[in-house]
């Protein structure tokens, strides 16, 4: 029986684990936290720092092949390690997106479109910036920043000041994109295929996914133009592996936002949503067996459950309703604008969701 190891005990990592155990695969995790969701499910486990050279390496040695649900490993650490050990995505796609002035410049030169964007490390580069995009604009830390967090929309001469704390560390600012909804994809290519998933519209609040709904309703042309680009910026960036980009949609123009390459929230409706989901793709490219193409099952919304709708998703769970799956991750915390979960509703549309469920949650 094969093992794969996954740096990062978080939500992706138990559905990775999940699937895993599906194939009939074993799964290892390694995250800081003792009390690390995917802990519970996994055949073992090593609690250890993402920097912890040793750990990695264990977790390395336990596995047939290694993936990443963590973003910010290490890349000092990670690169010796690809050399070794079969971590197949190799540390690639994580660098390019590690930074997002790195990212946006990967996705400009293999002819994505991007927002307009510049470097901006000071507060006469920032005013530099200004004058080039004009306003609005977004100012955004170049690394570590997610879920809205490390990012500020400058709407006037007067907001430069405000964000000048934010310069701190290295920034980039970006063409604030009028957009009509955003829309993602999510990928899994070997040498030989990519297969990929319906292009779902998300919708956030704060800066944190709030839903996804797919199919997407937009042009078809413009998604099937999404589709193709995705999957010919994948081959010719030579990424293997799983992989998710975010774009904005404005009439029929399509813009690069961000990308990720992990399992992403807004594909988490693919578990019951499709004939495959990202997971087990993720899993049968790691092990080395081949893809299987995704097929939508029926129109399909997932919500996230953030800290404040943890209660109104266990009481959704005790009503066992038909084709509506409630996935809570087991965290120990529950905060208000934390992931604790999510649910999915197959063979609904938004329209029906609108009316039939959006008043439960908080708004």
């Amino acid at each position: 029986m094969k093992t794969i190891g996954i740096i990062g005990g978080g939500q992706l990592g138990l559905m990775i684990a999940e699937q895993a155990h599906v194939l009939g695969v074993r799964a290892v995790a390694l995250d800081p936290a003792p009390d690390a969701p995917a802990f519970r499910v996994c055949d073992d486990h090593i609690v250890a720092a993402y920097n912890d050279a040793e750990a990695l390496e264990r977790l390395c040695r336990m596995s047939d092949a290694v993936t990443y649900e963590f973003e910010n490993v290490p890349g000092d650490i990670l690169i010796p390690l690809s050399e070794k050990y079969n971590i197949p995505q190799g540390y690639r796609p994580l660098y390019d997106s590690q930074d997002r002035f790195r990212e946006k410049t990967n996705a400009r030169d293999h002819g994505l479109r991007t927002p307009g964007f510049a470097a901006v490390d000071d507060e006469a580069s920032l005013r530099a910036a200004v004058r080039e995009l004009g306003l609005p604009a977004v100012l955004k830390t170049r690394t570590l920043g997610y879920d809205g967090h490390g990012q500020m929309v400058l709407r006037r001469e007067e907001d430069i000041e405000r964000a000048l704390p934010l310069l701190t560390v290295p920034c980039i600012l970006e063409e604030f994109i009028a957009f009509d909804s955003e829309a993602s994809i999510v990928m899994v290519a070997d040498r030989e295929h990519v297969v990929s998933f319906p292009v779902g519209r998300n919708i956030h609040r704060d800066g944190i996914l709030d839903l996804s709904i797919v199919p997407a309703a937009a042009d078809a042309e413009v998604l099937g133009r999404m589709k193709v680009q995705s999957e010919r910026f994948m081959r010719d960036c030579g990424y293997e592996g799983i992989l998710a980009i975010e774009y904005f949609i404005r009439g029929r123009e399509i813009f690069f936002n961000e990308m990720a390459p992990r399992p992403h929230n807004s594909g988490h409706y693919t578990i019951e949503g499709c004939t495959t989901n990202q997971f087990r793709e993720l899993v049968r490219y790691l092990v080395g067996e081949p893809l299987q193409e995704p097929r939508l099952v029926a129109p399909t919304v997932m919500k996230n459950i953030l800290g404040q709708d943890l209660e109104t998703a266990r009481q959704v769970e005790r009503e066992h309703r038909p084709n509506v799956y409630v996935h809570l991750y087991g965290k120990t915390e529950s905060r208000p604008k934390r992931k604790m979960g999510h649910i999915t509703f197959v063979g609904m549309t938004g329209d029906e969701y609108e009316k039939e469920w959006a008043d439960r949650f908080v708004k």
